[in-house]
């Protein structure tokens, strides 16, 4: 999906592999210096979030007041529409009247995450990468907000959860190529891209868990990329860039599927457990793979024991 291009210089670290771009892409493979990256990455998530800095500009920085007044624009807009849709799908499907007030609750994190670092963002306005990504943050606020009732969702319900996510899912990676295709591709959508792929995994996690249908293990899917970040603290090497790596894609998409499809009745336990358990073994081995590369390459990046 990515185009590969010539080795460039990036950020005075020499030249790297090509192909750094589509909101922190990186094409080439093999040991090389890599520059720092913010302690938001994580190895579990898609590669072309795999480096959030030393990318070349495609498009001049949107003056910061302008760009601050077009995100709040943009939220303005999206907490009423959410706070609507949030009525309407629960009078549909039969939810308590709460339910539009814990989707706008469940839209928070979404909003602090569209509202910081915007000094990252690069590009003549908000960008429809971005507004994309508001969309999928959306979708998930109308899963989070159910997450108090989980236990008495019926089977309707959790069908209608399971399209929610899955069309969230189904939106992941339009965001990315809208960015390469606009030269738009900044750390900012990176970064919002990204943390909107963890509460996709977090909401469905807690989901299952409070539904009773798998035990609080679960959660450690939700937990990994946190604990990896907490890691990043101490070992700072833990925060280069890794290559290409489609597995690293794949083994995302298949945990939000898995835990899509899990919250349907397609599965009773303890199938859902098993189903679950697989998907969360290949996260793991994603997380193990990229520890054991960054920890054999450390002295390429110039960490060590202590960063």
């Amino acid at each position: 999906m990515v185009e590969d291009k010539q080795i460039r210089k990036v950020g005075g670290h020499g030249p790297v592999p090509a192909g750094w771009g589509s909101r922190g892409t990186i094409t080439g493979s093999g040991p090389f210096r890599p520059a720092p990256v913010p302690r938001c990455f994580s190895p579990c998530l898609r590669p072309d979030q795999a480096n959030l800095n030393g990318m070349v500009m495609q498009s001049p920085p949107f003056p910061a007041p302008a760009l601050r007044r077009s995100v709040v624009a943009h939220l303005a807009v999206a907490l009423p529409l959410l706070a609507g849709v949030g009525w309407m799908l629960g009078r549909g499907i039969d939810l308590p009247s709460a339910y539009p007030v814990l989707v706008l609750v469940a839209f928070l994190p979404a909003l602090w995450f569209a509202l910081t670092r915007l000094g990252a963002h690069q590009g003549p306005g908000w960008g429809h990468a971005n507004r994309v990504t508001l969309l999928r943050s959306g979708l998930l606020a109308l899963v989070g907000g159910t997450l108090p009732f989980a236990p008495a969702l019926d089977r309707g319900q959790t069908w209608t959860l399971a399209v929610i996510a899955i069309t969230a899912l189904a939106l992941d990676g339009v965001d990315g190529w809208l960015a390469r295709r606009q030269g738009l591709s900044s750390p900012y959508g990176a970064r919002f891209d990204m943390e909107m792929d963890t509460l996709a995994i977090l909401y469905l996690c807690l989901l299952l868990w409070l539904s009773g249908e798998v035990g609080v293990w679960v959660l450690l899917a939700a937990l990994l990329r946190p604990l990896f970040v907490a890691a990043g603290l101490v070992w700072h090497w833990l925060n280069y860039p890794l290559p290409f790596s489609r597995r690293r894609r794949v083994s995302c998409m298949v945990q939000v599927a898995v835990l899509a499809i899990a919250v349907t009745p397609i599965l009773e336990p303890p199938l859902t457990g098993f189903a679950v358990g697989a998907a969360l073994g290949l996260l793991l081995f994603s997380f193990s793979a990229d520890t054991v590369w960054l920890i054999s390459h450390r002295s390429d990046a110039g960490g060590s024991n202590n960063g």
